[in-house]
């Protein structure tokens, strides 16, 4: 069974601030990365960074901590896959 996706306040603060400013970025997109990443770092505290291409030019990375019941979507940020796609 998947567990639940959940999203702290500041990640749904994100999503608005990136549509806002004409990044297409939606709950459903956001966690299609977090259960299919292209690219997964585990980064400290048990944090993991998702991964995905957005378009052309960007990617976008979701930063989420997984509970024995649930995720919890932290934050997101768009990057350059010029700065991410490196590997």
């Amino acid at each position: 069974m998947l567990k639940e996706i959940r999203f702290s306040d500041h990640a749904k603060l994100k999503i608005d601030l990136l549509r806002d400013r004409n990044v297409a970025v939606s709950e459903v997109f956001t966690i299609d990365v977090v259960r299919s990443p292209d690219k997964l770092e585990v980064a400290e505290e048990d944090k993991r960074v998702a991964q995905k291409r957005l378009n052309e030019k960007l990617v976008l990375r979701v930063v989420y901590r997984e509970y024995e019941s649930f995720i919890l979507v932290i934050t997101l940020y768009p990057g350059k896959r010029s700065r991410y796609e490196k590997d």
